[in-house]
């Protein structure tokens, strides 16, 4: 069953005055939001509304981003070899494709790597490192990891002692051994006050790019082209969508599928009946999901050749590999699912406690990030799910509830656990399989001591009571400018009272149901996904819900998608 909950009206937090040009422009429904935002003032709303890449901020501001430049300005005039070692993740290869398109631009020969996570593991590792060197043409120089390296200080060691110089442009949390000894390491999340820890690592490596720009220009090299992966990474990593994040997702999208962006993506597009323009949803649930399947299944190079490959037709083949390895993960994902939600079902104790820690030797290593993440959402517990291989070791993934830092929590187990580490909201762990009842018990303890019973309960956080007339197509011209939607920026939630349906639900694709209802005279259709298994109250309804912009054939139109269903109260 899902997890119950709080129905939380969102207070308005400030001043709905813009100014009388932008009142008058903007439906008062509309100011609420941005205010709810703490949008304020004239100034605030238009840099708000129409972002503009001319306000980005000063790249250099950044920690280690001189010492990055003038490293990388050394192996251009040098004709140094350089190897860019990354991520098996939609980030780690945006990231990658961007600084191999950039290095490309200077001149800079070089090599590019991501690791295979059944083969070397995460992050940057003495295998990877390994096999990272014996694919280069000769031995590099210079080493730039991307989306990994921050606490790689044996690794970094590893190198030095090779000659090969480090470039770290990460965006991952410290780890407890300290720093490592690289040239540079342009990661906010080491820096005391900084604004940047917002940006994923294709946004670290755009910073870099806009650095060496503003050092050494290039006639022929135009940087908004490849914000395409920028928008892509951000959005697939869940950061937040805020300040510069927001305004090179909302620029970037436009890209996504264009002519002028990435070949490689506008086929994976076309090969997943992407209808252009893209949104943040549809990379959130079409693009994402597809580029990850590869290194989940254990073909990340095949995301990273799509999206650097020159050649229409294998750009085409790519692609369909994609679409392939993405159907096998889907049936991954349904078999570990079920047989999670098979063991908490027969296992009360499970049930009782605030976490959920499962594992097995049937579970393929690269989808348990996947049903972490959606037990975790249908629990509302933090929740780690482990696969573990013949010998007893075990690659876990989790995913957090706000409130509860799975670094912290690992931390704390330390004694329970191989190793782990990552964000507060998704980490991954190793452990060995006899350690899996007791890192459960410590995980639990953990969750008890640092959260308060009301914490683990789930709320809705309603913006606004809207009413069906309320809700049209013309709005949505408004409501868009609110866009890119996601983590910090999230979007709106609406409230509507007395609603009833038109007809019985409808299911559909599997798992969804499909509503027809009325309030009133006005009608509106709507989608309830994964609620095939909901217990519908008695009508009239309350509802909480979304809007969405669709397009079909030109047209736009708007689509309802539920949150939640209770009884209507008096």
């Amino acid at each position: 069953m899902r997890a119950k909950c709080h129905w939380v009206t969102h207070p308005m937090n400030g001043s709905v005055d813009f100014g009388a040009e932008l009142n008058e422009e903007l439906p008062l429904l509309i100011r609420k939001l941005m205010a709810q935002r703490g949008i304020s003032g004239q100034a605030m709303a238009e840099r708000y509304l129409r972002p503009r890449l001319a306000n980005l901020g000063d790249p250099f501001v950044m920690q280690g981003m001189r010492e990055a430049v003038e490293r990388l300005f050394l192996a251009a005039d040098r004709g140094e070899y350089v190897c860019i070692y990354g991520d098996y993740d939609v980030d780690g290869v945006s990231a990658v494709t961007l600084l191999h398109e950039v290095l490309s631009a200077y001149g800079i020969e070089h090599a590019f790597f991501v690791p295979t996570r059944t083969r070397e593991g995460y992050g940057l590792s003495h295998q990877g490192i390994e096999n990272a060197l014996n694919q280069c043409k000769r031995r590099p120089s210079l080493l730039i990891t991307v989306d990994c390296g921050t606490s790689s200080v044996d690794e970094v060691d590893e190198l030095s002692r090779m000659g090969v110089d480090v470039i770290i442009l990460d965006h991952h949390e410290g780890g407890t051994h300290g720093r490592p000894r690289a040239v540079a390491i342009v990661n906010a999340k080491l820096e005391e006050n900084s604004e940047f820890t917002y940006l994923c690592s294709a946004g670290v490596v755009f910073k870099l790019a806009h650095a060496l720009m503003k050092s050494r220009r290039l006639a022929n090299f135009d940087l908004r082209k490849y914000l395409d992966m920028v928008a892509v990474a951000t959005i697939a990593d869940i950061v937040p969508l805020v300040k510069e994040n927001r305004l090179l997702t909302r620029v970037g999208l436009k890209f996504v599928g264009n002519e002028n962006g990435n070949m490689g993506l506008r086929t994976l597009a076309e090969v997943s009946g992407l209808k252009l323009p893209a949104t943040t949803s549809h990379v959130s649930f079409r693009l994402g999901p597809r580029l990850n399947a590869a290194g989940r299944m254990g073909s990340p190079q095949e995301a990273l050749e799509l999206l650097t490959t020159r050649d229409e037709q294998r750009a085409i083949s790519l692609a369909s590999c994609l679409e392939e390895h993405n159907r096998q993960r889907q049936m991954e994902e349904e078999h570990i699912r079920n047989e999670a939600m098979q063991m908490l079902a027969e296992n009360p104790s499970l049930q009782e406690i605030p976490v959920i820690v499962l594992g097995s030797r049937s579970w393929h290593p690269g989808v348990v990030g996947i049903v972490a993440s959606v037990l975790m959402r249908r629990y509302y517990k933090p929740t780690f799910i482990i696969s573990f291989d013949e010998r007893g070791n075990g690659k876990g993934s989790g995913r957090s509830v706000p409130g509860i830092s799975l670094v912290d929590a690992l931390h704390a187990c330390a004694d329970c656990i191989v190793a782990g580490g990552g964000h507060d909201m998704a980490a991954g762990l190793e452990l060995r399989e006899e350690q899996l009842d007791a890192f459960r018990d410590a995980f639990a303890t953990y969750v008890r001591q640092h959260s308060e019973p009301q914490s683990l309960i789930p709320s809705l956080d309603i913006d606004a009571e809207v009413s069906f007339d309320e809700i049209s197509v013309e709005l949505m011209e408004s409501y868009a400018l609110l866009e890119p939607f996601g983590n910090a920026n999230p979007q709106p939630l609406f409230l509507s009272r007395n609603v009833m349906p038109s007809c019985a639900p409808r299911r559909v694709a599997g798992n969804h149901l499909r509503f027809s209802l009325h309030q009133g005279n006005y009608e509106q259709e709507a989608v309830f996904f994964n609620a095939a298994d909901v217990s519908l109250p008695d009508p009239p309804w309350d509802i909480v819900f979304n809007l969405e912009r669709n397009f079909w054939k030109g047209r736009t139109f708007l689509s309802i998608i539920l949150q939640d269903i209770r009884s209507s109260e008096p």
